[in-house]
């Protein structure tokens, strides 16, 4: 993630933590000095941040050791403001997997809030406990305790983008199939962030931006499901446009001009005598007129380390690497020559032919069904 500081690696993990973290801590020190409050004060608010997202990245690592159990590896995990993102390789898509990867991270919060229970009650023992049970200006490890049985509670919600939908999702793959299950527990998770805004609505703000969060982020992993499920098993060739010009990398800026005005294309893939050398964007192009740069080589200005996609080469696969790497274009490639080219746009195209399709079959099929009857 841009913008993020290494902290170091546990369990062979990169740990990162994002340069808005400060901007709580600042808030923290803001709110002490508005207080009237002294050094001491500030420093044990400060360390009870800490602690809290020191639960929190315990709680991203129980779900990336998890995740190593079934051979996924995790890229890393950043600490934000409002919480801990482990970006992991892949979802399992098996349902038991994915059920032991998703409940791994309230269980860890959950042996931290039973950790904190047991030393509290040999603090202060059993008779003094329950009036410290205080969130609100309470002790330091009670406050912690009620921390993590909070992020227990919440991260169980079933609803995306939290632990609890992608555990009702493992739950319902069992009986359903995994689009259908996905889209039972977006449907639920949507449901859930509408009552959250209206409770919120009437008496507290910020349960509408968490209705917003849960809302996108329920409607998002049906989207990307929907997506896979679609591409999966469809290798590059049968969706790449393959009506597409491509310019000699010793022509001018002036031809690529002249191409992009000709027809619908956008991005160009650069070509020498030895095969494909890069891709000039419309925006790279754009730029450089603004720049009064219009005779100059296109092997100037061209994206010289562009990703080459072979043919054979999954969508799936090729989407992920387009997404990711924020690239709305790539050129296909058979033996060495570009047969192809590969975009967003027409990837987008391709996925709404597809589903239309798919939805004419059901139908088909079940006229096909009543007529028999």
């Amino acid at each position: 993630m841009k913008w993020s500081w290494r902290m170091g690696q546990i369990a062979g993990i990169s740990i990162f933590i994002h340069w808005t973290f400060l901007i709580l801590i600042g808030w923290i020190v803001f709110l002490s000095i508005e207080r009237g409050q002294n050094f001491n004060d500030t420093a044990k608010g400060i360390a009870f941040i800490l602690s809290i997202f020191a639960c929190v990245l315990l709680h991203e690592l129980g779900h990336a050791l998890a995740a190593r159990r079934y051979d996924i590896p995790t890229r890393d995990i950043t600490l934000l403001p409002i919480g801990g993102v482990a970006r992991l390789e892949r979802m399992p898509e098996e349902p038991k997997q994915e059920l032991v990867v998703a409940i791994a991270g309230p269980l860890v919060n959950a042996f931290i809030a039973t950790f904190l229970f047991i030393i509290i009650e040999f603090i202060y023992h059993v008779s003094d406990i329950y009036p410290k049970l205080a969130l609100i200006r309470g002790d330091f490890l009670v406050n912690l305790m009620w921390v993590n049985i909070t992020l227990v509670i919440f991260n169980l919600l079933p609803a995306f983008p939290m632990d609890g939908g992608r555990i009702l999702r493992a739950i319902l793959a069992q009986r359903f199939e995994y689009v259908h299950a996905t889209q039972i527990a977006a449907s639920i998770g949507q449901f859930m962030a509408i009552m959250f805004g209206i409770l919120g609505f009437f008496s507290n703000w910020f349960l509408l931006f968490i209705s917003l969060f849960v809302y996108l982020g329920a409607a998002e992993e049906a989207h990307m499901v929907k997506i896979k499920s679609v591409f999966k098993g469809v290798p590059v060739r049968e969706a790449m446009v393959t009506r597409f010009s491509s310019v000699h990398e010793k022509e001018p800026v002036s031809v690529v001009v002249k191409e992009l005005l000709n027809s619908c294309q956008q991005d160009f893939p650069i070509v020498s005598d030895s095969g494909v050398v890069g891709i000039i964007t419309r925006n790279d192009l754009i730029r450089t007129l603004a720049e009064g740069k219009m005779d100059i080589a296109v092997s100037d200005i061209m994206q010289k380390n562009c990703p080459l996609v072979d043919e054979r080469e999954m969508l799936e696969d090729v989407f992920k690497k387009m997404r990711e790497g924020n690239i709305s274009t790539l050129p296909v490639i058979r033996s060495g020559d570009v047969v192809g080219i590969i975009t967003l746009e027409n990837l987008g195209e391709w996925m709404m032919i597809q589903s239309a399709l798919r939805k004419a079959k059901a139908r088909h099929e079940i006229e096909d069904i009543f007529n028999l009857k």
